[in-house]
């Protein structure tokens, strides 16, 4: 399964970021900390090239804090990058630093008094909107709890010397870690009707009970942990009433339960994935990537010996 979502908007928003990055002093790309390695769109990091970056994981309020600081570790080690967690309902008073970090990362000459100009990026539902109005102090960014809301490219000056410019939330064409796109399905990154719900709930129950057992034994009850995903999905149907004429499982209910409780923190603070298994599966992608550009390579040679031998 590889997540190909990349409607009209984007392809148009990707144009326009090329257009002004040239203009850019530095980037600020907001990730889920609960997925820093799945919604880290790799377009970003061409398109900035070597500008100073600030990655903001939002939503650390959900995300596993020992976790969260293992990634602002992890991304720290590339060059001229700074990672802060945030979360904007909680703790919106932690963004007051940015201008500072913003002025540490772009120095200015004694005297200067031209405004840092900075572009904000992150895919869809990431939280990118909330941010920008808690720093601009007003609403100035659309926001809403479901992926694309903001649909093109806006300036807002802060008034601290500081410029920012506005994105729409892009994904890249195709996600191809299959791991990666469940889990930005899973969070609600990916609308609800791109992949089938069943399976991302399937996902998410595997691996809550491979990383999380306590915290599922805790929220719904369980003496004993199922051993399946989708025995936890059936135990959390009989508990929770998901269940159909004849007592069988409602399975699509059971699925929204669970994910629902999931992106609201109701089971826990729970993260999708660490550093060390996004070193393994980067590398498991570049080898399949790999595989398939090869196939393809002696397909076009088949056809190429194929058409050579019809003109002798």
């Amino acid at each position: 399964m590889a997540v190909q979502w990349y409607p009209g908007h984007m392809h148009k928003a990707r144009k326009e970021i090329e257009e002004t990055m040239p203009q850019i002093d530095l980037v600020i790309e907001v990730l889920d900390a609960r997925i820093p390695y799945s919604s880290e769109n790799p377009m970003v990091a061409q398109l900035r090239g070597d500008r100073p970056c600030i990655k903001l994981l939002n939503k650390a309020d959900l995300a596993d804090p020992e976790v969260t600081a293992q990634w602002i570790e992890y991304l720290e080690r590339e060059q001229g990058v700074k990672a802060q967690a945030i979360s904007t309902t909680l703790q919106p008073g932690a963004l007051k630093a940015l201008p500072d970090l913003c002025r540490k990362l772009v120095p200015q000459a004694e005297g200067d008094v031209r405004d840092i100009r900075t572009m904000i990026m992150g895919i869809p539902n990431v939280g990118k909107s909330t941010i920008i109005n808690t720093l601009a102090g007003r609403v100035v960014a659309k926001t809403g709890n479901e992926p694309a809301v903001t649909k093109g490219q806006q300036r807002i000056n802060l008034k601290n010397g500081i410029v920012l410019s506005d994105t729409p939330g892009i994904l890249w064409p195709k996600v191809d870690n299959e791991a990666s796109g469940y889990r930005l399905a899973v969070t609600g990154a990916i609308k609800d009707t791109a992949i089938e719900y069943d399976d991302v709930a399937m996902f998410a129950a595997g691996y809550f009970l491979e990383a999380y057992p306590d915290q599922i034994k805790e929220r719904y009850k369980l003496d004993e942990l199922p051993e399946t995903d989708i025995e936890l999905l059936e135990e959390i149907g009989r508990r929770r009433g998901a269940l159909r004429s004849g007592g069988y499982l409602d399975l699509h209910k059971a699925s929204e339960l669970l994910l629902h409780e999931y992106r609201s923190g109701k089971i826990g603070l729970l993260s999708l994935e660490t550093p060390s298994m996004a070193e393994k599966e980067k590398v498991e992608v570049a080898e399949m990537l790999a595989i398939k550009e090869a196939e393809k390579d002696a397909r076009r040679a088949e056809l190429k010996r194929k058409h050579s031998g019809k003109r002798h």
